[in-house]
């Protein structure tokens, strides 16, 4: 089942908004498109979201 902006797993729930939505975003790809375990999608998406916004604004 995707995530969504309502819908997403507990431990993105004090990301900031913009982290969270990439987070997301990632971790759905990464699910669907590469057939990854739930756990190490979400741990890798988050990782990769603060990367992404966080150093595209330094």
């Amino acid at each position: 089942m995707p995530w969504t902006k309502q819908d997403y797993p507990d431990s993105m729930k004090n990301l900031d908004a913009e982290v969270r939505e990439k987070a997301i975003e990632i971790a759905n790809a990464l699910v669907e498109d590469e057939n990854m375990e739930e756990g190490r999608a979400i741990a890798i998406a988050q990782a990769q979201a603060k990367k992404s916004v966080k150093g595209g604004n330094d």
